[in-house]
């Protein structure tokens, strides 16, 4: 690892106003008395100290380690998940944000699960699920001679049970539910949040294979099967099927789409199982009880005239891989399965955000095939690093455990440390801290408030647009206004087209360049990625569904929409400027007149 010339002890982290109000929020340490009791270069040197301690373990350099992780965070070029810079050095010591629980098919096994979920939440992680394997309504239950109340009744006890737990006292927490599309209980998943106030805490997702969406496009039918029996107990029209789902989607934001198949032929340990489930943002397919810890370069920082040091990305990501890997060992897990999950597959997930940033400050609108082309080649280049990171680790402390039963070594290929190694995660909190704009989605709003837990109202207004219109001669009070009230320029006739162009928000950029960016992000990252496929409030259903099977064709690992305006039974005001998936933890959001309330993580914004 390369060391900076500039003492990393000398550099103070440099945040926007609205970044301090979040970290003395959520994340900077506080007494019994709830005193803020350090700041945020306390807390970037808390994390890094806590994390370069594990190189002790492999004879590594601890100082040096420290001041290289310092060093990047402090910069704002790398940040951890956010349970790393909450808990890391501190007595609660849960690192990672991503797990996946299993739910067993009889009352210990769903009741444990609420159990160990309320102990993850607890410390900050969110959880997803597979209910595939309990027994659909009205099944009979050997043992009592009743009848099975099935998968979404047991679902809303869990919805209930994180309500009353709040992630180390600063955020709820979220989840992702899913079943099988073939569990004979589907339509009544695929409805769920048709109900209002239902499943707040819940992203939803229907998990399906190859064959159901090559159903659905030749008019076929798919079986539902029992799975307590194994049993085929009737069958459904493929095509009605997703077309009920895509209608539920349009109506409320659920449910999305995971591709199954897809997934198991990226999975490294395929010995070990079939992952049939996700964590709540999609981003980290996992198998029970595994865990994933991320981490994200921010792009927006890497941008130098009309390019991108790319000799600094890669020193980024060898950085992030370790610090990554090292995080592994410094996490306290709360449950022993899971230690043992996370340290049988020392799976990672490093990814970008700020893309929509270095997308403007490279002059390449959103909606371009250079756009394309860059996205491609930045993931290409991180992944291939990652690689080479990992192995370079996995020589220096040895492979993951679970290495030999891998398809790896099948392949015959190089050892890693990790095997998984990339991901795209939303980063909304955490792009809020860096300044830069969320994961890989396109800018926001140019401006809009933002309420922090503590009820203190966050105005955030673009830099980079306020700083072309200075350059294109075009900024003025009137524009401010325009901007604060409406949140977009795409359609304002009396601005420079090229600038139009550039500063396109969400909301007015087509469903399938949101899918085509996924996609093209996704074919070098390991993981998946979390992004959600806007869509206008005029789209049709059959739009949705275009855009779902455009997903399945182009290679992606699920799907999640947001058609602008969506809520069952309610009709939408004054939200122009928002989308309606969290930017803090891709959970959607709930609609009030003018405003927005995520139940996940506490996030809302008015406009």
């Amino acid at each position: 690892m390369k060391v900076s010339t500039m003492k990393a002890t000398t550099i103070e982290p440099e945040l926007s106003p609205n970044a301090l109000e979040v970290l003395r929020a959520r994340y900077l340490r506080k007494d019994e008395r709830g005193a803020i009791v350090e700041g945020p270069a306390e807390m970037f040197r808390r994390v890094a100290e806590h994390v370069a301690a594990v190189e002790a373990r492999y004879g590594g350099d601890v100082a040096q380690a420290a001041d290289l992780f310092y060093e990047a965070m402090a910069r704002l070029e790398f940040l951890p998940n956010s349970p790393t810079l909450m808990n890391a050095g501190t007595r609660l010591g849960q690192l990672a944000a991503c797990f996946v629980l299993p739910v067993e098919d009889s009352l210990e096994g769903i009741f444990g699960s609420i159990r160990d979920s309320a102990l993850i939440h607890q410390s900050g992680g969110g959880v997803g699920y597979d209910f595939s394997k309990l027994r659909p309504k009205g099944d009979v239950v050997a043992s009592t001679g009743g009848a099975s109340s099935g998968p979404v009744s047991f679902m809303r006890v869990f919805d209930a049970s994180v309500d009353a737990i709040r992630q180390g006292g600063r955020r709820r927490g979220a989840n992702m539910g899913v079943l099988n599309v073939h569990h004979p209980d589907i339509e009544e998943f695929v409805a769920a949040k048709r109900d209002p106030g239902s499943f707040r805490n819940f992203n939803l997702s229907v998990g399906c294979d190859d064959g159901f969406i090559e159903a659905a496009r030749t008019g076929g039918e798919i079986a539902l099967v029992n799975p307590s029996r194994g049993q085929v107990v009737g069958r459904r029209s493929a095509g009605a099927l997703l077309d009920l789902i895509c209608r539920c989607a349009w109506e409320t934001g659920d449910p999305g789409l995971i591709f199954l198949d897809r997934i198991n032929r990226d999975n490294p340990t395929p010995a070990l199982g079939r992952i049939t489930a996700t964590n709540p943002c999609g981003e980290v397919p996992l198998l029970p009880y595994e865990a994933c810890i991320l981490g994200s370069i921010n792009l927006a920082k890497l941008t130098e005239g009309d390019s991108l040091d790319w000799d600094r990305l890669g020193e980024l990501v060898e950085i992030g891989i370790r610090f990554l890997d090292d995080t592994i060992d410094a996490s306290v897990f709360p449950l022993p399965q899971i230690t043992r999950a996370v340290q049988g597959n020392r799976k990672v997930g490093l990814g970008v955000m700020g893309f929509a940033d270095a997308l403007i400050d490279l002059g390449m609108p959103y909606d371009s095939d250079a756009a394309l082309e860059f996205a491609r080649t930045v993931m290409g280049f991180v992944a291939d690093r990652a690689f080479h990171a990992s192995h370079r680790l996995a020589e220096e402390r040895g492979p993951f455990p679970n290495f030999p039963h891998s398809r790896y070594a099948d392949e015959g290929g190089p050892v890693l440390r990790n095997a998984t190694r990339t991901a795209i995660a939303p980063t909304g909190t955490l792009s809020l801290i860096a300044g830069s704009s969320s994961g890989i989605e396109p800018l926001y709003a140019l401006a809009y408030e933002r309420h922090v837990l503590e009820g203190t109202t966050l105005v955030e207004v673009n830099a980079r647009f306020e700083q072309q219109a200075r350059r294109a001669g075009v900024w003025s009070p009137e524009l401010r206004h325009r901007i604060l009230h409406r949140g977009r320029v795409g359609d304002d006739a009396e601005l420079p087209e090229p600038l139009r162009c550039l500063f396109r928000t969400a909301h007015e950029i087509a469903p399938d360049w949101h899918i085509r960016i996924q996609a093209a992000f996704q074919t070098h990252v390991d993981n998946a990625v979390s992004k959600t496929i806007n869509l206008p409030e005029t789209a049709t259903v059959q739009e949705l569904r275009r855009a779902y099977e455009d997903a399945f064709r182009l290679g992606c690992k699920g799907i999640t929409v947001y058609r602008q305006g969506s809520k069952a039974g309610q009709v939408l005001t004054q939200v122009s400027s928002v989308s309606g998936t969290c930017p803090e933890c891709g959970t959607g959001l709930e609609f009030t007149e003018g405003a927005t309330l995520c139940r996940a993580c506490g996030f809302t914004s008015t406009v």
